[in-house]
C-alpha cells in the first residue's frame, strides 16, 4: 500500500492556505535517501571492499592434514600422518612447518620417519615464473583497483538518478504551473461568456459575438484538459522516485505544489564557467574508471609478460626428530630434503599470444580513454550552450509577457469605450496566454538545462 506524503511534506516542505510546497532540493533530499537505486548505488563500494577482502585471502595461512591407513588381513599395512602449517608470502615465498608420523609393516622405506615421528620446516621458492608477480598478487592488486573504481561507479549512478529524477520534477513544475494560467485563462473565457450572453439578450450586442465567446471557451477547455492529463503524468512520474525510510513506494498528497514561479533563480553560464577545463574533465568518473580499466589491464599485462619465464621452483627443508617433543633439540644441517622443478614450452605460442592480447587490449582501452574525454569535453559545452540559449530566450519572454500584457489591458480599454471589437480582445489574451506558458516552459527549461550540464560533469551529488 503507498503511503501519502504529507508525512514527507511536513518535514521538508513548507505550507500556506493549505497547501504544501516541495522544493526540488527537498525532492532530493527524499530521493537520495530512500530510493531503491540509490541504496543499490551505496552497495557499490561494499562490493569493492568484498573483492579486496577475497583477493587477501589468498595469502592467509593454511592448515593442513594428511591421514592415509591400509589394515588387510589383520596386519597394519601402513600409517601415513602429515600435519603442519602453510604461509604464503607477499614475495612469492611460501614457507612451510609441519610433522610427519609413518609406520607400518609394508611402509616403502622412502617413507619411513623415526619412531617420534619427524619434524620439518622450510620454504618453497619461485625462482623464475612468478618471482615478480603471481596470479594470488595480481587479483589482489586488481581488486584494490577496483575498489577505488567503486567509488566512482557509486557516483555515476547516484548523478544518472539525480539527472532522470530532476527532469520529472522540472517537468511536473511545468505542468502545474501550466495548468494555473490556463484554469485562469479558462474562468475568464467562462465569465466574459456570461457576460456576452446578458448583453446579446439585452440587445446591446450582436449574437455572432457570443458564438465568439463559446469558441474561446472550448478552446482553452480542451488546453486545460490536455495540459490537466500532462500534469496528471507527471505527477505519477514524480511519485515513482519518492519513497519511504521502510521502502515503500510514496503518493504526492494532493496540495503538493512545486516551487512558485517567483522563487526561481535563472541560472546562466557565468555561474559555471570555472567549470569547464581539461583538469574537471579528467577527473570525470568516466575517466577515472576507464584509467582503472587500464590499470587492471596493466597489471594483467605484466602477469602475461611473466608467463614467458621458464618455472623453476626450489624447495628446502631441514628435517628433525623431535627429542622430548622439542622439534630443535640436536638438529643438523645435515638432516633436511630439497628438490628442484623446471619446466618450460618450446615455442611459447600461447604464452606469446596471451601476452599480445593483454598488450592490444591496453592500447585499446587507451584509445577508447581519448574518445570518452572527447565526448564529455562535447556534452559540457553543448550543455553550456543549451543554459546560455535559455537564458536568453527566458530575457526576451519576459518582455513578451509585459508587452503582451500592456497590449491586452490597452485592447481592454479600448473595448469598454467601444473601439474594441471582442475578436480583437480573444486574439490580444491568446497571445498573453501563449507567452506565459513559454514563459514557464523555459523557466523550466532553464533549470533542466543546469540539470544537464551537472549531470555531464558528473557533479548532481
Amino acid at each position: 500500500m503507498k503511503l501519502a506524503l504529507i508525512l514527507v511534506a511536513i518535514i521538508v516542505g513548507s505550507s500556506a492556505f493549505g497547501q504544501v510546497t516541495m522544493s526540488d532540493s527537498a525532492f532530493y533530499e527524499v530521493l537520495l535517501k530512500n530510493h531503491p537505486l540509490a541504496k543499490q548505488a551505496n552497495l557499490a563500494p561494499l562490493f569493492g571492499k568484498s573483492y579486496v577482502l577475497k583477493a587477501r585471502g589468498s595469502f592467509d595461512p593454511k592448515a593442513y592434514n594428511q591421514t592415509e591407513q591400509k589394515y588387510f588381513g589383520g596386519s597394519q599395512y601402513y600409517s601415513l600422518i602429515n600435519s603442519g602449517l602453510k604461509v604464503p608470502t607477499w614475495f612469492g615465498v611460501e614457507v612451510k612447518s609441519g610433522f610427519e608420523s609413518n609406520r607400518g609393516t609394508y611402509l616403502s622405506s622412502q617413507d619411513k620417519t623415526p619412531t617420534n615421528g619427524l619434524w620439518y620446516g622450510g620454504v618453497a621458492i619461485n625462482l623464475g615464473q612468478g618471482l615478480l608477480i603471481d596470479q594470488r598478487r595480481a587479483e589482489l592488486f586488481k581488486a584494490k583497483i577496483y575498489e577505488k573504481s567503486t567509488i566512482y561507479e557509486q557516483q555515476l549512478q547516484l548523478n544518472e538518478l539525480v539527472y532522470e529524477a530532476g527532469y520529472s520534477y522540472w517537468s511536473w513544475f511545468m505542468a502545474y504551473h501550466s495548468y494555473e494560467v490556463l484554469q485562469e485563462a479558462m474562468v475568464l473565457a467562462q465569465t466574459r461568456l456570461d457576460a456576452i450572453i446578458r448583453t446579446v439578450e439585452l440587445g446591446d450586442r450582436p449574437g455572432i459575438d457570443s458564438v465568439e465567446a463559446k469558441i474561446q471557451v472550448q478552446s482553452r477547455e480542451a488546453m486545460l484538459r490536455q495540459i490537466e492529463a500532462e500534469l496528471q503524468k507527471g505527477k505519477l512520474k514524480l511519485e515513482t522516485y519518492l519513497w519511504s525510510e521502510g521502502s515503500e513506494p510514496l503518493e504526492l498528497e494532493a496540495k503538493t505544489t512545486p516551487l512558485p514561479n517567483k522563487d526561481l533563480k535563472i541560472h546562466s553560464r557565468e555561474h559555471f564557467d570555472n567549470l569547464i577545463n581539461d583538469s574537471t574533465i579528467l577527473s570525470h568518473p568516466y575517466l577515472q574508471i576507464a584509467n582503472f580499466k587500464i590499470e587492471s589491464l596493466e597489471v594483467e599485462k605484466r602477469l602475461k609478460k611473466e608467463m614467458l619465464k621458464p618455472q623453476l621452483n626450489l624447495q628446502y627443508n631441514f628435517l628433525n626428530e623431535p627429542i622430548n617433543y622439542n622439534p630443535f633439540e640436536a638438529i643438523s644441517v645435515n638432516n633436511y630434503k630439497w628438490g628442484l622443478t623446471f619446466e618450460m614450452p618450446l615455442f611459447l605460442r600461447k604464452e606469446r599470444g596471451e601476452l599480445a592480447l593483454a598488450d592490444l587490449k591496453v592500447k585499446d582501452a587507451n584509445f577508447q580513454v581519448d574518445n570518452t574525454f572527447a565526448s564529455i569535453n562535447f556534452k559540457i559545452r553543448s550543455s553550456f550552450v543549451d543554459l546560455e540559449n535559455s537564458k536568453q530566450q527566458l530575457e526576451i519572454y519576459q518582455k513578451t509577457v509585459n508587452d503582451t500584457k500592456a497590449l491586452l489591458e490597452a485592447e481592454r480599454s479600448m473595448f469598454e469605450n467601444g473601439e474594441s471589437s471582442l475578436f480583437l480582445i480573444n486574439a490580444r489574451e491568446t497571445a498573453y496566454i501563449q507567452a506565459k506558458l513559454k514563459f514557464i516552459e523555459l523557466l523550466a527549461k532553464n533549470q533542466q538545462a543546469v540539470i544537464a550540464l551537472k549531470f555531464a560533469l558528473a557533479k548532481l551529488v
